[in-house]
C-alpha cells in the first residue's frame, strides 16, 4: 500500500465517537471491498480533512452537505447508523498510520452505481475492487 497522499501527512488524534463515526463510514461504503479498498475510502477521508476544499476534521467531512447534498451516501441513506465490523477499525487505523492505497485521492465512485458525468471525468488515481478513485 502506498505511503500519505496530500492532507494525511497531519498527525490525527480522533475522540472515541469520531472514531467509531469514521468505521461507519468505511464500513458503510466499502465493507464488501477488498482490506485495500477499506484503507482508501478511510484516506480518502483524511485526504479530504487536509485539503483546503473540504472541511478540517474528519466528522466534518464525513457530514459535510454541498449543494443541498450528503457527500456521502451512508449519511443521506442511513447506513452511516450501523456498527462497523473489525475490518473497517483495522482500515481506519491503517489510514490514521499513513497507508493510502488511493494515491492521493479526494473522492471515489463505483461506475455501476453512478451515472454522474462529473465525477466520471475527474483524473483516476487507483481503481480498487468496484471503487474508482479520483483527485
Amino acid at each position: 500500500m502506498k505511503r500519505p497522499g496530500p492532507g494525511s501527512g497531519k498527525k490525527k488524534t480522533l475522540s472515541p465517537e469520531d472514531l467509531d463515526l469514521f468505521a461507519r463510514l468505511v464500513h458503510a461504503e466499502a465493507a464488501g471491498e477488498p482490506f485495500a479498498g477499506q484503507v482508501a475510502v478511510a484516506a480518502v477521508v483524511l485526504n479530504r480533512a487536509g485539503d483546503p476544499r473540504y472541511p478540517d476534521t474528519v466528522r466534518e467531512v464525513i457530514l459535510q452537505v454541498w449543494n443541498g447534498c450528503h457527500q456521502f451516501s451512508p449519511v443521506s441513506d442511513g447506513r452511516i447508523n450501523l456498527p462497523a465490523g473489525e475490518s473497517a477499525f483495522r482500515a481506519v487505523k491503517a489510514a490514521l498510520h499513513g497507508l493510502d492505497p488511493s494515491n492521493g485521492a479526494t473522492g471515489f465512485y463505483n461506475p455501476a452505481g453512478t451515472r454522474d458525468q462529473w465525477v466520471r471525468s475527474q483524473a483516476v488515481t487507483a481503481k480498487i475492487g468496484n471503487h474508482i478513485f479520483f483527485r
